[in-house]
């Protein structure tokens, strides 16, 4: 069923008749004619019945022509959309899980008032994951830790993180000549921060005893200061938890101490949407610095 069968058969409803629709769209009357009967054979139902000079419609004449607006307008809205600059529709988002809860609330709600006509939607993992997301086009965009595939996606810095090593204020001191803690809490597999604390195990030749994996940075944290062990953090995330006053933190060496949150794109497939959401988070991050 084409489009532009369902423009003739509404023409004819709205029109009152196959004369005044030819008239309408600017065509003879009899291909008209043709293409109603054309979609009638094609549906195999009887849309329109004679009663005297008028057509009325039949009930399958009546769902078909519920169905035929529903279906022209979304054809007319993505028209639009497709020829316009204006962000609209939905735009998926992928985001760590720490950038996530502390970094995005603000750009995304002043984005949300910036372009009401986009729906937001989230969807969180570690960055392997939502690299993968990204190149099945399950998403549109997402927020990771560096290093990205160049080849694969376009990017900006969209945050600086400064990673610390936390543990209880009653807990040893680590690092150095205190080695490393017995017990370390992180994300599975793929966790940038993960990967940053493993380096720096690697730096101290040490390996915990225990590594235990978990869900949340909040379940993390809760376990921290219950003295279960150490976890690798972003500082911005320890700045919103309410009892960081309980907290040692363990600063990285130079070089080590910083690590950057992408947005990032696949190539060659910046929509408005997206290039919408990159320019306000340039924006905000040049505000910032």
């Amino acid at each position: 069923m084409e489009l532009s069968d369902l423009r003739v058969f509404q023409a004819v409803v709205r029109q009152g008749g196959v004369t005044r629709a030819a008239d309408h769209l600017g065509r003879v009357q009899s291909a008209i004619t043709a293409r109603i009967q054309q979609l009638e054979e094609r549906l195999d139902q009887k849309l329109f019945s004679r009663q005297g000079r008028k057509m009325v419609l039949t009930p399958s004449g009546r769902t078909l022509l519920d169905y035929s607006e529903k279906l022209l307008a979304l054809a007319d809205e993505a028209e639009a959309a497709l020829q316009s600059d204006m962000p609209r529709g939905v735009l998926r988002i992928g985001s760590m899980e720490s950038t996530a809860a502390v970094r995005l609330p603000a750009p995304l709600a002043e984005f949300s008032a910036r372009y009401p006509k986009v729906v937001l939607e989230m969807q969180t993992g570690n960055p392997t994951m939502l690299s993968k997301a990204l190149l099945r086009g399950e998403i549109d965009a997402a927020f990771v830790a560096e290093p990205v595939a160049e080849k694969r996606f376009e990017f900006i810095t969209a945050f600086v993180e400064t990673p610390v090593i936390v543990t209880a204020d009653t807990h040893p001191p680590i690092g150095g000549a205190h080695g490393c803690p017995s017990t370390v809490l992180v994300f599975e597999h793929g966790c940038p921060h993960r990967k940053l604390l493993e380096h720096w195990f690697a730096r101290q030749k040490d390996v915990p005893e225990r590594t235990i994996e978990m869900g949340s940075y909040h379940a993390m944290l809760g376990c921290v200061l219950a003295g279960m062990g150490a976890a690798l953090v972003p500082r911005s995330v320890i700045d919103t938890f309410p009892e960081a006053h309980r907290l040692r933190i363990t600063q990285l060496p130079n070089g080590s101490n910083n690590l950057r949150t992408l947005l990032v794109w696949p190539k060659g497939s910046l929509s408005p949407k997206v290039a919408a959401l990159r320019d306000l988070v340039a924006e905000r991050r040049e505000n910032s610095d």
